[in-house]
């Protein structure tokens, strides 16, 4: 229940906060992120590729938060791969981050991104289901988008736009 509770918090801080956005550094975040959920398990072997110099005009805190979610979400639902793979990068019209795990059914890729609408059982992959709600909202609050693919035990992929340094969309 608390972590349920500090989702909504976070949720609603990500829609109430001041944006404050400027030149970010999105593949720096996205290594730190990456180094914390290696640490929190250190037997775990996963693959992560980080593009480099991946750069967008967004409120560093938020692109922290979308960042911990979007990998996050990916690290959690590789858990089970035998040879689990996380990208982060760019594809020239999106950021991207792709996964080789659990994957979902993409007749319900419109729930993904409403509060609590999780398409995996607690018991098999723990949640509250905020975390896509949130990156949601970061990102349409700085103007982007964000959409999904996936499939079955095939992996997921979250696309989205922000604006780049110089004001073009990405």
């Amino acid at each position: 229940m608390a972590d349920l509770i500090d989702g909504l918090l976070s949720l609603a801080r990500v829609t109430r906060s001041e944006l404050r956005p400027q030149p970010t550094d999105l593949t720096a975040i996205a290594r730190e992120v990456a180094a914390q959920l290696i640490a929190s398990e250190p037997d775990r072997t996963a693959a992560i590729d980080i593009q480099e110099h991946l750069f967008a005009v967004v409120d560093p805190r938020l692109a922290r938060v979308l960042l911990s979610n979007l990998l996050g979400n990916a690290w959690k639902f590789t858990s089970k791969a035998t040879d689990a793979r996380i990208e982060f990068g760019d594809d020239s019209s999106a950021f991207y981050v792709r996964d080789n795990g659990a994957g979902f059914d993409m007749a319900y890729v419109n729930k993904m991104f409403a509060p609590f609408q999780r398409l995996h059982a607690v018991s098999e992959f723990p949640g509250t289901g905020i975390g896509l709600a949130t990156v949601q909202r970061i990102i349409h609050r700085h103007g982007g988008r964000i959409w999904a693919e996936g499939a079955v035990d095939r992996g997921a992929a979250f696309f989205f736009t922000f604006n780049r340094p110089g004001g073009e969309a990405t």
